[in-house]
């Protein structure tokens, strides 16, 4: 097992202080979005295996089968298929969508067909793989999730008393859902003139009113505040409004419309980094393609609580590619032993945390912020006070795999 050093992203929409207040450090006066573990060739975390730091990644793709386990690499290739993170929002992310395995696949092929670099500003697909995700809250965060129902689009659209809107809302009482959706949606994509600056203006007087939409329409004013002039705002209109409480997780899976807007939480994803943009973002916008993969349904996303199964909290899941769980360590308990055979990515949240190897009972401590790696080949037992995510893949592994010591673990 070691000890991972990783990567703080600085994007402008991240909070200034809830990183450091959570890892015990001083706030730099920078934005810290995101705190990166695992392999993404783009911020691996690194690893010190008495040679120097080594990016994770190398580290894997020099001996996949050891630092994966055969399961894994025969699902996956020779890569760590999930990427886990801190997130920290304290402005609205882009409003994005992912695609499926059969979109990103297509997607990547053509792109490179066409001659467009890897590392293009405009690329849209970076790679060949899906990007399902999970958030779980650390504290009250706030997002936007999959579309209203038809009628909860229509009815709030009404309650700005726009009249360049209630053709729009007609639409959406009278056409069947996905058609009426979709139309609704790439309409306001390509507003017409002075429908943005009228619908922000309307926002924002009907957040100062007491009424049954009031905290929507608070949501949206924050979102407009912070991206003035851009027509994801209209767009966002149409998603619901998410809240989640300490523990709870919201799972996002293809084609499904999101926002993160604010609050701290542990986001888990499959190793990718392909994101479709229509709005409320800097970035590459790419609304046609969007269009093209999103998910015209007001299907509601459901707020997930993690099951509990011999003292580990599992958040269910459709996907392989992750899992994620959650200890509530009680320094009075016994060690729980986390089963080889699978890697793992071990992250502390609260209190301390001591992870120690079965086969050569070196001992690594970590607090909250700081996270480990296990390899397949190594057992582990978990052991402290405090609360700790696992996070590995979602394949069944042979309850009999008899890992071996691993040359090079360190011990504090």
């Amino acid at each position: 097992m070691d000890l991972l050093s990783n990567t703080i992203q600085p994007y402008a929409w991240g909070s200034r202080t809830a990183i450091p207040s959570l890892m015990g450090t001083p706030p730099t006066g920078e934005p810290q979005a995101e705190l990166w573990m695992g392999a993404h060739p783009a911020a691996p975390s690194r690893v010190d295996r008495g040679h120097g730091p080594l990016p994770l990644d190398r580290v894997i793709g020099s001996d996949p089968a050891t630092e994966l386990g055969t399961p894994t690499l025969r699902r996956f290739g020779p890569r760590l298929p999930f990427l886990l993170k801190l997130l920290a929002a304290d402005a609205p992310l882009s409003l994005q969508v992912h695609p499926d395995p059969a979109q990103a696949e297509a997607g990547f092929t053509l792109e490179n067909a066409l001659g467009v670099p890897l590392g293009a500003p405009h690329r849209t697909y970076r790679d060949p793989h899906h990007k399902p995700e999970m958030i779980v809250a650390l504290t009250r965060f706030h997002g936007l999730c999959g579309f209203r129902s038809v009628r909860q689009c229509a009815d709030l659209l009404d309650a700005l008393a726009v009249p360049a809107l209630r053709p729009h809302a007609e639409v959406l009482r009278s056409r069947p859902e996905e058609t009426a959706l979709a139309e609704v949606f790439t309409a306001f994509l390509n507003p017409s003139e002075g429908l943005l600056g009228t619908v922000t203006e309307a926002v924002t007087a009907a957040a100062a009113r007491v009424g049954p939409h009031q905290k929507d329409f608070l949501c949206y004013a924050e979102v407009a505040r912070a991206h003035p002039g851009d027509p994801g705002l209209l767009a966002a209109l149409m998603l619901r409004r998410v809240e989640l409480r300490p523990g709870e997780a919201l799972f996002l899976g293809a084609g499904v419309p999101h926002a993160y807007l604010s609050g701290l939480g542990v986001e888990i994803m499959a190793n990718s980094d392909n994101v479709l943009r229509c709005g409320l973002t800097s970035k590459h916008v790419d609304a046609a393609e969007l269009v093209r993969v999103i998910r015209f349904s007001a299907l509601p996303g459901r707020v997930l609580t993690p099951r509990e199964r011999a003292g580990e909290e599992i958040y269910p899941i459709p996907v392989d590619d992750f899992r994620l769980s959650r200890f509530r360590l009680r320094g009075a308990e016994q060690s729980r032993p986390l089963p080889a055979g699978v890697p793992q990515i071990v992250l502390c949240v609260e209190g301390a945390a001591r992870v120690t190897s079965v086969a050569t009972g070196d001992t690594l401590r970590i607090g909250p912020g700081q996270s480990l790696y296990v390899p397949a080949a190594e057992a582990v037992s978990l052991a402290g006070e405090g609360a700790v995510f696992r996070a590995t893949v979602g394949i069944e592994v042979a309850s009999d795999a008899t890992p071996g010591p691993r040359e090079g673990s360190k011990a504090t």
